[in-house]
């Protein structure tokens, strides 16, 4: 049992059930036994791979889809670059690479993680050493950004509602003899952020809302809104409102028990894009998409990308090339369950991919 598996139980104990919310938000960012904190996440050592760690391509051609807008802003002397969840660095490292040939924009951008972890702070640093780290979106400096959220917003802390006989339920975490499960209580307020259409489903549907996505993505929207820029939201998750439990733990790249070991397994949850962009449209921006990670990887050139680097390769790599293209664009890897979310202002031209 982990430590932080006693610290839930008797939480609970003493004061009662809690969300789902409040679980996961414990589990991934406790500051002494949260995942975030304590476990090695990423990579074939970790628990998950990410499409930055599969291939450098997916960085590069993020780096020049960022270029690209910053050309089409006027090309501004000074510009935020910042990315939400920088994870190993790895990402940003990338981009910053395959923008060196692009005519002043490495001296135009200064780069910002957003990041709570210490432990990962650590790591950035060694392949960003000049990034400056903030705990959210408030700390970067004012002016325009261009902001990179890759597999950040399905970490994200959600609230699941179950109708039984007519009636939404809000689903609770408790505890009954020395262990952490599901049950129900009544619906709290936060049932009223999911879609109208939702609402109506069968009795046994679930429905997932996620304040926490739609504060930021506000937040990114009035910084958008005052200062100029772009951002792009790549995640898993759903291109229209659907019902369903898709919380998930992932520990060793395998599925696992969500409550068996709080704090040692990685907890997600598919991301509803259509509500983002609601709330991004709301605010003033305009939004492109979400098309799947496929398309739009292959749309601003990833194909061209990988025969280039295949060209210069011997047989083994060339091969290796093919199969990082195909894991990061084919249906039946990331190229369908991945989609990809574009926001910025109206003013700006569409952005190449959508």
């Amino acid at each position: 049992m982990t430590e932080l598996k006693n610290l839930l139980i008797r939480r609970i104990e003493s004061t009662g059930p809690i969300t789902l919310a409040d679980y996961i938000a414990e589990c991934l960012m406790h500051p002494e036994h949260g995942y975030y904190q304590t476990e090695q996440v990423f990579g074939s050592e970790g628990d998950f791979t990410t499409a930055p760690e599969v291939s450098q391509m997916f960085g590069e051609m993020i780096g020049l889809w960022f270029a690209d807008r910053w050309v089409k802003m006027g090309r501004p002397a000074a510009i935020n670059l910042v990315e939400l969840g920088p994870g190993r660095g790895t990402l940003m490292a990338d981009i910053l690479r395959a923008t060196e040939p692009v005519e002043d924009f490495q001296d135009a951008i200064a780069v910002h993680f957003i990041e709570a972890s210490q432990r990962l702070r650590q790591e950035q640093a060694n392949r960003v050493p000049l990034a400056s780290w903030h705990d959210s979106l408030s700390g970067v400096p004012e002016g325009p950004a261009l902001i990179i959220a890759n597999e950040f917003f399905d970490a994200l802390p959600i609230h699941q509602f179950e109708k039984r006989e007519g009636q939404w339920f809000e689903r609770m975490v408790g505890s009954h003899e020395g262990e952490l499960g599901f049950l129900l209580g009544p619906a709290g307020p936060k049932l009223a952020l999911a879609q109208e259409g939702l609402k109506n489903a069968a009795d046994g549907s679930i429905v997932e809302v996620c304040p926490a996505a739609l504060s930021l993505t506000g937040d990114i929207s009035e910084h958008l809104n005052m200062h100029g820029g772009a951002a792009l939201i790549i995640d898993y998750g759903y291109r229209t409102p659907a019902t369903g439990d898709s919380f998930q733990a992932l520990q060793r790249h395998e599925y696992v028990d969500a409550f068996a070991e709080p704090g040692a397994a990685d907890l997600t949850a598919h991301v509803n894009f259509p509500a983002l962009k609601k709330a991004a449209e709301e605010k003033g921006l305009k939004g492109f998409g979400a098309t799947t990670q496929g398309l739009f990887l292959m749309a601003i050139g990833l194909g061209a990308r990988a025969q280039v680097l295949a060209s210069h390769g011997d047989a083994t790599q060339q091969q290796q090339i093919l199969s990082d293209l195909q894991r990061l664009t084919a249906p039946d890897q990331m190229g369908t369950l991945f989609k990809v979310l574009a926001l910025q202002p109206h003013e700006l031209p569409a952005p190449p991919g959508f």
